[in-house]
């Protein structure tokens, strides 16, 4: 009524009433009733804004990449941006009465931009596709120390990097080279596993071959050391052969001697004995035969004068006519000695 009106704002909104160009009043939600044709409004977001952003930029190899992510900003001092630009509010259409409140994401967002831009253009692509959380980390701490948000009064909040894409041919191009490098490194881990299994398998051939040696050369050391006792073994039967073969030598020695010391006193006997045969032969040399028989029977038994006058009677044969010895005869010469045999006998 007559140009007073009453408006009534939200807690998200920090307002400045302004009239005749002084601010009478300022704050966060106000309420208050206002005259129109002298009487403006200034309305401020006081939460954050996110604003997404996606531009492309190029990398040091002259490759296109597409930048998408999204910023976060308040408004810290009201008083700075309001000097900058227009936040006038029209309360009867509720809307802003110029472009200048949209505007201000399009300055964070170029800010964003030209630090990107300064960031990847030194960078190759591969690079530069691989560095999202660096390009952020960097990005944050440039723009939130940018002059021109400080003079606008303005605080980064957050920025984070979405993805950092090539173009179409470009990603197909890296994936035929990435997908040609896994399968390189497929065959050479193909490879590698092969070249693995004939090393391990070599090495236990070369094992098995060093446990033969090893068997072999313990074989031919015990064969050695057998030999070698064997030799030992030899060798003190040879030294007892030798020693025993000593002492048959020795005592054939010994023998000889005795045999030759035997020979030499049954020489000697023989000698002796020559000697005394030679001299009762010498002696008994003028001897008649006759007497010589005689001494010779001296002590002789019955049977063997017997005998010996037999023999008589057969070398004088000639001289004999006729000789008759009768069973009788005979009997009785053979009687004595019968009886003499019993006799001897019984006693």
């Amino acid at each position: 009524m007559f140009g007073f009106r009453f408006v009534k704002f939200q807690p998200s909104e920090y307002v400045m009433k302004v009239k005749n160009g002084k601010v009478q009043r300022q704050g966060v939600g106000l309420s208050f009733y206002y005259y129109e044709p002298t009487t403006s409004v200034v309305v401020l977001p006081v939460s954050s804004v996110d604003v997404p952003f996606m531009f492309e930029e190029i990398t040091a190899d002259y490759q296109t990449v597409t930048v998408q992510g999204q910023l976060s900003y308040r408004i810290m001092d009201y008083s700075k941006i309001t000097q900058s630009l227009n936040y006038t509010y029209n309360l009867r259409k509720n809307q802003y009465m110029s472009d200048d409140p949209h505007k201000l994401d399009q300055r964070v967002i170029t800010i964003a931009k030209v630090l990107t831009k300064k960031y990847l253009e030194q960078l190759p692509l591969k690079e530069a596709i691989q560095s999202s959380e660096r390009l952020a980390s960097n990005m944050k701490r440039e723009v939130a120390q940018h002059e021109e948000l400080e003079k606008l009064g303005v605080e980064l909040m957050n920025l984070s990097i979405l993805a950092i894409l090539p173009n179409k041919e470009t990603m197909r191009a890296l994936e035929a080279q990435a997908r040609e490098e896994i399968l390189k490194q497929a065959d050479e881990a193909l490879y590698v596993r092969r070249n693995a299994s004939i090393e391990q398998e070599r090495r236990v051939k070369e094992n098995e071959l060093n446990t033969e040696i090893a068997v072999e050369t313990k074989k031919q050391q015990i064969r050695e050391t057998q030999l070698q006792a064997e030799r030992s073994v030899k060798q003190k039967q040879n030294e007892m052969e030798q020693e025993q073969l000593q002492f048959n030598t020795a005592m054939e020695e010994r023998k000889q001697q005795l045999i030759e010391l035997t020979i030499a006193n049954q020489n000697a006997e023989a000698d002796a004995k020559a000697y005394e045969i030679a001299a009762v032969m010498n002696s008994l040399q003028h001897v008649q035969p006759n007497v010589l028989q005689a001494m010779a029977n001296m002590g002789m038994n019955s049977d063997k004068l017997i005998a010996l006058a037999f023999q008589e009677l057969a070398e004088n044969a000639g001289k004999i006519g006729q000789l008759n010895i009768s069973p009788d005869l005979l009997q009785g010469l053979m009687a004595p000695a019968e009886g003499r045999g019993k006799g001897g006998a019984t006693r």
